[in-house]
């Protein structure tokens, strides 16, 4: 393996295997760092972004997505190089102190999503978003309301594809079910947490994005750090209280085991999560969220670790997961 293409979903355009997260820029990467992980990310290949409006929080709403503008607008083709993913759903204010119904609370009217693309085009400084992606399910809006300011959107040449996160697979079922009803082209990707330690998704959502032709965008491919020695950097773990704690003893023997297996195999483990979900037929494009360089090249390396079929039962036997597919998972 390495940096390759891959199509997202059903869709014709082509993807790298690995997707440059942004949710740490502008809070734990300097602008400068981030300027420089994302040069370097083109430079390895990488030509999948993600980031969403509501990114930034630690200093305002639209902040990370303001880097990404800045970084675009030094030219030398950077925009034209990227297949640019971002997010509406959430509360995206300046101010957070700044409190208005449609635009701080969480949904997906037509209005929200009209307002949302145009202030994210404005702090990315392009004039399209590649994949328009659902940050969350809107319970209460119906879809109706959505895909008709979707395909508005799209006819006007202001968004190219629509994606889903967070969705369950029955979510991705009325979604598209809708889009189809319309004429129009469905949901091309769901974007949800996946990794060894959280299988629950190869329940519903996975069989759903195979049934429906979705490329899958796992986020947390390393578990928040579980994943990426835990046990051995305890006693140095950067988010600590009570919540690192708590997962890490709840979790502990199949860390240490996991970490065992991954010595064994001579590779770290943070690059042995990212190579196993490399190896998933469903999985499209991880999400990698470095704060450094150095991190983006390790995440890189996994790309080229090939996992024999001896390793991929025995991280199985670690980490079992929910047991395959509904309803076989649990009943006939």
């Amino acid at each position: 393996m390495s940096v390759n293409y891959r199509r997202l979903g059903s869709s014709g355009v082509q993807v790298s295997n690995l997707c440059l997260g942004t949710m740490n820029f502008g809070w734990h990467t300097s602008v400068e760092d981030s300027f420089a992980i994302m040069d370097r990310a083109l430079e390895l290949g990488i030509n999948f972004f993600d980031t969403a409006d509501v990114y930034g929080w630690e200093k305002y709403h639209g902040y990370t997505e303001e880097i990404l503008g800045r970084w675009f607008a030094q030219g030398g083709g950077r925009r034209d190089k990227v297949i640019l993913a971002t997010k509406v759903f959430n509360p995206a204010n300046r101010d957070k102190e700044d409190r208005e119904p449609n635009h701080s609370g969480r949904n997906l009217s037509a209005l929200k999503i009209h307002r949302h693309l145009e202030a994210s085009l404005r702090r990315l400084q392009t004039d399209v978003i590649d994949l328009y992606q659902v940050h969350h399910v809107d319970r209460d809006c119906p879809w109706s309301e959505a895909w008709e300011a979707f395909d508005s959107l799209k006819a006007r040449g202001k968004v190219i594809y629509v994606g889903s996160s967070n969705f369950a697979g029955w979510h991705i079922a009325t979604a598209n079910q809708e889009a189809m009803r319309r004429g129009m082209h469905p949901l091309v990707s769901e974007q949800s947490v996946y990794n060894l330690n959280n299988r629950m998704i190869e329940l519903e959502v996975i069989p759903a994005c195979t049934g429906y032709g979705m490329g899958l965008i796992p986020y947390s491919p390393v578990d928040g750090g579980m994943l990426a020695g835990a046990v051995e950097k305890e006693r140095n773990w950067r988010r600590g209280g009570e919540w690192v704690t708590n997962r890490l003893e709840r979790d502990r023997a199949k860390i240490a085991a996991y970490e065992d297996l991954c010595r064994r195999i001579g590779h770290p483990p943070a690059q042995v999560a990212i190579a196993w979900l490399l190896h998933q037929p469903a999985v499209t494009s991880p999400i990698v969220g470095p704060r450094t360089l150095a991190q983006l090249e390790d995440a890189v390396a996994a790309t080229n670790i090939r996992l024999d079929a001896e390793t991929l039962a025995a991280l199985d036997r670690i980490f079992p997961g929910p047991g395959g597919a509904a309803p076989e998972a649990y009943a006939w």
